[in-house]
């Protein structure tokens, strides 16, 4: 619970500044947490890494402003913290399948690519439901047949006691029919 707000923090937190230089550094800073530990943590809380929730959720709000706003395109790079318009262009490209100038010229407005916001406290909302553990019933053991002997045991191993129930046939080969 308390791991899962402090996820939940570190997401507002990274929605507010993704205009600003996020690091891996300067966000594990933010969280007090060692980059690995808190990797590790974001991941089992969201099921994506930090960089790469936060390069998605970058290019979805400089997709946002594309289509909402005159900036040209090397402004919105710039403003989201891409090196170069040919680096935004390149992994906008990857995630959206179209290049940023034929993305603001769509006739519609498509959904493909976009990555909204995680929102933690949604879990919060729902009842609190235990699990219940489902046991399989219990199997019946086989019988054993084997060599004219039947006998029911608990392993599938012979016992000694069960080779007295054992009658030979008058031909000579043992049989349960015997």
């Amino acid at each position: 619970m308390y791991h899962e707000s402090i996820v939940s923090e570190l997401l507002d937190w990274i929605e507010h500044n993704l205009d600003q230089s996020l690091t891996l550094d300067t966000i594990a800073a933010k969280s007090g947490y060692s980059k690995w530990h808190l990797q590790r943590l974001f991941k089992s809380f969201t099921g994506q890494t930090l960089g790469t929730y936060t390069r998605q959720r970058r290019l979805t709000m400089a997709a946002t402003e594309l289509r909402l706003t005159q900036n040209s395109v090397l402004r919105i790079a710039d403003k989201y913290q891409f090196d170069s318009q040919q680096t935004f262009t390149r992994t906008f490209k990857k995630q959206f399948k179209t290049t940023p100038a034929v993305y603001r010229r769509l006739d519609h407005w498509p959904s493909y690519g976009m990555c909204p916001k995680i929102e933690l406290e949604a879990a919060h909302e729902q009842p609190n439901i235990q699990p219940v553990a489902v046991s399989e019933p219990e199997k019946e053991k086989p019988e054993l047949e084997w060599m004219g002997l039947k006998s029911s045991t608990p392993s599938y191993h012979c016992q000694k006691t069960v080779w007295t129930h054992w009658k030979p046939c008058s031909d000579g080969v043992s049989s349960k029919s015997c």
